[in-house]
Formats: structure tokens, C-alpha cells, sequence
């Protein structure tokens, strides 16, 4: 699976572990910025991210700022995107079973590098159920 990555400035070392982590895991991935702890905008690497997964560049998204609020609403803001802040496990496991969701939104500041490995693994273990939450999810976009 090839798994997109956006962040700001205040997710870029949580980025770079959980880059590294699923790297190890022989996932491809691909960086959309940002590239430095140096203070930027979130906007400006979600956009891309968003495209990119939109286009079928890459399968998925993990998206992470200082909340994760900002960079997911940005990320939601496309029609192709389910972003989903998570911070916790279960909430991983519900964003991919029932909302099929294809970011994962990680608040830098509020999970430790193990738990957000921990998401992440059960983000991509998750598989969406169907049934009624297709119903659901058919329903999301702007038409």
C-alpha cells in the first residue's frame, strides 16, 4: 500500500517516526511536506495530500498537526476525503469499519510516538464493513 503524509511544522517529527515505522513495515510512502520544524501552514500540504489520494497516486493519508483539527478539516474540505481525527485506538478502528475513512488525522501534541504506532497500525488493520454504513457514506458528498 502506498500512504500519502501531509503535516505542519508542529507534526513534522511525528511525521518522520510514523514514516520510518511504516517504512519498516514495507509500506511505500510518499512525503507531501512540510520538511522542517520551521512554522508553515497546513493547507499547503494537505491540498496536495487530498489531490494526490483523490487521483489514486497514493491509497491513503495520515495527516498530522499540533490538534490534527486544522489539517483534517482542510483535508475534508475535498470530496474524495474521509478524514478522521483520531486519538485513540478505537477511534481508528471506527473511522475505517463504519466511515471508511482513507486519512487518518493525528494531533501531534496529545499522542505519544507509541500510541500514534498503535493508531496507525489499527488504522490500516481496519477493514470498512459495508452494509449500512455504505448507505451512510454514499451520502457525504456535495452533489
Amino acid at each position: 500500500m502506498k500512504v500519502g503524509f501531509a503535516s505542519d511544522h508542529a507534526g513534522y517529527q511525528l511525521k518522520l517516526a510514523v514514516i520510518e515505522y511504516l517504512k519498516n513495515k514495507g509500506y511505500e510512502v510518499k512525503d507531501f511536506g512540510c520538511y522542517s520544524t520551521e512554522s508553515c501552514d497546513y493547507p499547503d500540504f494537505a491540498h496536495p495530500l487530498a489531490l494526490a489520494i483523490e487521483a489514486g497516486e497514493v491509497e491513503r493519508g495520515i495527516a498530522i498537526c499540533s490538534t490534527g483539527n486544522g489539517i483534517t478539516m482542510t483535508m475534508n474540505h475535498h470530496q474524495g476525503i474521509r478524514a478522521a481525527l483520531c486519538w485513540d485506538v478505537v477511534l481508528a478502528d471506527f473511522a475505517r469499519r463504519h466511515n471508511n475513512a482513507n486519512v487518518l488525522g493525528l494531533p501531534a501534541n496529545y499522542v505519544s510516538q507509541e500510541l500514534a504506532f498503535r493508531i496507525v497500525d489499527q488504522f490500516f488493520a481496519a477493514e470498512f464493513e459495508g452494509g449500512r454504513h455504505e448507505r451512510r457514506i454514499n451520502k457525504i458528498p456535495v452533489k
